[in-house]
């Protein structure tokens, strides 16, 4: 997510952090690049034109001018204002009045709605909520199949007619069947179309007036930059929407779409999607997406992901057996599954400050390689070879090497790191490491 922009920046913060002191001159040749670096990023004109000469009007002050670090004040700069063209604010739904409270997503077909609908009823029931999905795609029957497919997928209900009853229709009797549910939210997707017409937003005018949603969400790719840019500005017109939703961000290395969508629609982005699993769908953080943009790391949202991932029971369970030295390559294959669950390891590494410029250089897909080896490993062992790794001798090397398509040398790595491991996760649990290594522990 936004590797080509993050480089470039990077470049440009790197080279004036090397400046004991910055000059105006310094200032406007660094703003020279960044604008570049934006433009090049496929970002609004008008939003990099705005957003330069914010950042120039704080940066020539002496908030950076008779800094000691004004190298690292001019990121700073750069980071609020990235913020304050995101939109300042994090994206929540609106929750007012009594429930059900309903979504409705609009937008045209390719952008990903028929999912971002399964995603976002899964998010509010991971949430505490209890969601009810509407088909009301009534011109695809693909759709219809795809969402009863997703939702009981996810066993959330799905509420839907075919193709033969109106849009209008399905949603009323939906939110009938929603009340007699006792569902809270009601998420309906709507269809879509290959262009805007007037035909269509006509269609969506109509379901509105039967839903008189609590949300109309647009969901647009982010991959099409100014495109999207342009749908939001149309959608808004039209149907007054209260939020926005892009999706493919994952896959978005411009982030021309990200920076420009809200500081010209004027539309709160809600949600951001982030990989076709279906809880690759998060809250919108304007202070998080800034952070990765700048290549520090997002530690919030990789936070909140383990919290999901690990169970507090299983974690004291995990600190009594290192504490008597049971932990075994079975506890560790156990967490480290665990840990995958939490998401493309890509995604995640992206997610830790340092790490991330560090993860940008490695081949696609090497750290997914890498951990789908170390579990074959582990596989390829028997059960007394797990709890007691000790007894793996030459033999047994080979022989799980060829169970598990690696070389000798490899199973040599795996069982050297675990004992090294072992050894460091027995000192940290007493309290023996120094302070900045027991957050690997926490």
């Amino acid at each position: 997510m936004f590797e080509v922009l993050s480089e470039k920046l990077g470049k440009v913060f790197r080279a004036l952090g090397n400046k004991g002191k910055l000059t105006e001159q310094d200032i406007d040749e660094g703003l020279r690049q960044v604008r570049l670096a934006l433009l090049e990023a496929d970002v609004n004109f008008k939003v990099v034109k705005d957003f330069v000469a914010r950042v120039r009007e704080r940066a020539i002050g002496a908030e950076v001018m008779q800094s000691l670090t004004p190298g690292q004040q001019v990121v700073k700069i750069v980071n609020e204002e990235i913020v304050a063209t995101l939109g300042n604010e994090p994206g929540r739904l609106n929750t007012s009045g009594q429930p059900p409270y309903v979504a409705m997503l609009v937008g045209l077909q390719g952008s990903g709605k028929t999912t971002t609908a399964a995603k976002l009823a899964l998010h509010l029931k991971h949430s505490g909520q209890k969601p009810l999905l509407v088909a009301a795609d009534n011109r695809r029957p693909a759709a219809i199949e795809q969402l009863v497919t997703l939702g009981n997928q996810l066993d959330i209900p799905v509420y839907s007619e075919g193709t033969d009853v109106s849009s209008k229709d399905i949603c009323a009797h939906a939110l009938a069947r929603a009340k007699s549910l006792a569902a809270t939210w009601v998420v309906v997707d709507t269809a879509g179309r290959l262009h805007i017409d007037e035909e269509m937003m006509k269609e969506l005018a109509e379901v509105k007036k039967a839903l008189h949603p609590a949300e109309v969400l647009l969901v647009v790719d982010a991959m099409t930059g100014q495109d999207a840019v342009r749908s939001a500005e149309d959608f808004n017109s039209r149907v007054s929407l209260t939020g926005l939703v892009l999706t493919k961000m994952d896959g978005d290395a411009r982030g021309g779409a990200a920076l420009s969508i809200r500081w010209v629609s004027g539309v709160p982005i809600k949600f951001i999607g982030i990989g076709e699993k279906a809880d690759a769908l998060e809250p919108f953080y304007p202070g998080r997406l800034a952070s990765r943009i700048l290549g520090m790391g997002d530690m919030l949202t990789f936070i909140e992901k383990a919290e999901t991932a690990f169970d507090q029971r299983q974690a004291e369970e995990l600190k009594k057996k290192v504490e008597t030295s049971g932990f075994d390559l079975n506890d560790f294959l156990s967490q480290f599954q665990t840990v995958k669950n939490m998401g493309p390891v890509g995604q995640l590494l992206d997610m830790l400050p340092g790490v991330s410029k560090l993860a940008a250089r490695l081949p696609e897909g090497t750290e997914e390689k890498q951990l789908k080896k170390v579990e074959a490993m582990i596989l390829s062992m028997t059960s007394q070879e797990r709890k007691s790794p000790a007894i793996i001798g030459g033999s047994r090397r080979r022989r799980i090497a060829r169970g598990s398509g690696v070389q000798p040398h490899d199973v040599n790595q795996l069982l050297n790191q675990f004992q090294q491991m072992q050894k460091l996760m027995k000192m940290g649990v007493k309290g023996k490491l120094p302070k900045n290594l027991m957050g690997m522990f926490g």
